[in-house]
């Protein structure tokens, strides 16, 4: 047995994650393959974890890279989310930024924990939401972000 802490478990984990909007002003979102942190079969916005050192927006440009292989441009942001997933004993603080795709060839390049991608009308959302895309979304929908 490992005495490890684990980041989200023993303490807080701290990550970002980015909506992602097309010229049609839908959302790309992903939904969470069995190697998934948490929430396997929910759909959430592409993002991960802070790595120390790493800025949040340099953070979520690595992480769609590797997610997606494209470079994602940032024009907003919106307040944080306390991730609080008790059935998990997780808490993740997320920062959520806004974007579009700016250039590169939409892929899943990790399968593992990705079993789909696919761009939703923001009126007609799939039921099972993870909570960070969930607040992100209505804040964007009421106007609640900061334009960069």
């Amino acid at each position: 047995m490992s005495n490890e802490l684990k980041i989200g478990r023993d303490y807080v984990g701290v990550g970002q994650g980015i909506l992602i909007f097309n010229d049609n002003n839908r959302v790309l979102l992903m939904k969470r393959g069995k190697k998934a942190k948490n929430e396997v079969g929910w759909w959430t916005k592409p993002g991960g974890e802070i790595e120390y050192g790493e800025t949040a927006m340099e953070s979520v440009k690595r992480e769609i890279k590797e997610e997606l292989d494209v470079e994602v441009e940032i024009w907003g942001y919106c307040m944080h989310t306390d991730h609080i997933i008790k059935d998990d004993n997780q808490h993740w603080l997320a920062i959520n930024f806004l974007g579009r795709i700016k250039s590169g060839e939409l892929k899943n390049m990790e399968p593992h924990k990705c079993d789909e991608l696919k761009w939703f009308n923001l009126n007609n959302l799939p039921e099972k939401l993870v909570q960070t895309t969930r607040e992100a979304i209505e804040n964007y929908l009421n106007k609640k972000y900061i334009r960069l």
